[in-house]
């Protein structure tokens, strides 16, 4: 049954081919090897275990390998759960293209690199706008595909930029509403927040990300953000106070010290970006889970969100 991941259901069978995302092998409690995989196509991701596994299989079956999988869905811990039967790799004769199993934004990614510009195009302070156009520029050809997670939010091609685009629409509106914020300071933390996502995560061109670079895991983006500010700032003599703003916003925009930030926003544009921030994440993981869920019924649970099921109500209310 040719289904995409969107459409799966308990007790289905599938038969499909699926780009992997993450591959490991595992153990289970009677310490038989596995394969747990992440499979992914256009619609969505699913997980996926092989059982009974070779040497062979564990060489092959790995991160970005297309492969061709039968199988049954089932439940495992509240979410769907493809058992795979058979499995093999795709071949030239398959006739298909792997872009077809990677999940992107909903926009294309120039547009959205021409709609973050034109904010930087906007603002008045010739320092910020100078800042903030050179790590713009520095990352042009990688924001093209790159994710803004490895799972989670925004983890699909062209997500940075898609997440930068709806927070800066929505951080315009709230600008309008609170007059004394500084818009270009928190254009320009808006647009920054996240860019060292491109250094902290390994991504193919494809915009499929499964794992996190060496200098991601031991410093993570936050702080690879305020190194790369305070480089750039020096390089084209950007005033001091300036670069401190907006290293503060970056180094305290996760908020908490256990999720990455040291400091808590102390300018209201600090206060707002993290705000933001929460927001575009959150309503995307809704919206995502939502469209996988059929009316009058719960949502599977959402991890970023604490666990919580998501009711879909009647179309039309």
């Amino acid at each position: 049954m040719k289904k995409t991941i969107i459409e799966f259901n308990n007790g289905d069978n599938i038969e499909n081919f699926f780009l992997v995302k993450q591959a490991s092998v595992r153990r289970s409690n009677n310490n038989k090897k596995y394969m747990d995989f992440t499979l992914m196509d256009k619609s969505g991701e699913i997980n996926a275990k092989l059982w009974d596994i070779t040497e062979k299989d564990e060489l092959q079956y790995i991160n970005n390998t297309l492969i061709k999988v039968r199988g049954s869905v089932s439940i495992w811990q509240g979410k769907l759960q493809l058992k795979i039967n058979k499995i093999r790799l795709y071949i030239e004769s398959d006739n298909i293209d792997i872009k077809d199993y990677v999940q992107t934004a909903p926009e294309e990614s120039i547009d959205m690199f021409n709609c973050i510009s034109s904010y930087i195009e906007k603002m008045k302070n010739q320092d910020i706008k100078k800042l903030t156009n050179r790590i713009l520029s520095d990352n042009k050809d990688k924001l093209m595909f790159y994710p803004a997670a490895t799972k989670n939010h925004h983890s699909i091609a062209g997500g940075l930029l898609y997440h930068t685009k709806t927070m800066l629409l929505l951080g315009e509106q709230v600008c309008n509403i609170y007059t004394f914020l500084n818009r270009d300071l928190l254009y320009a933390g808006v647009i920054l927040h996240d860019m060292s996502k491109i250094q902290e995560i390994d991504a193919t061109d494809l915009g499929v990300a499964s794992e996190y670079t060496t200098e991601g895991q031991l410093l993570g983006h936050i702080i690879m953000g305020i190194k790369n500010i305070d480089r750039v700032a020096r390089e084209e003599g950007i005033d001091a106070e300036i670069s401190m703003l907006l290293q503060h916003m970056v180094l305290s925009h996760h908020y908490e010290p256990e999720f990455g930030s040291p400091k808590k926003p102390q300018i209201p544009e600090g206060e707002i970006l993290h705000m933001l921030d929460i927001i575009d994440a959150r309503m995307y993981d809704m919206n995502k889970a939502l469209s996988n869920t059929k009316e009058m019924e719960f949502s599977e649970k959402i991890w970023s969100l604490d666990n919580r099921k998501i009711y879909k109500y009647t179309d039309g209310i």
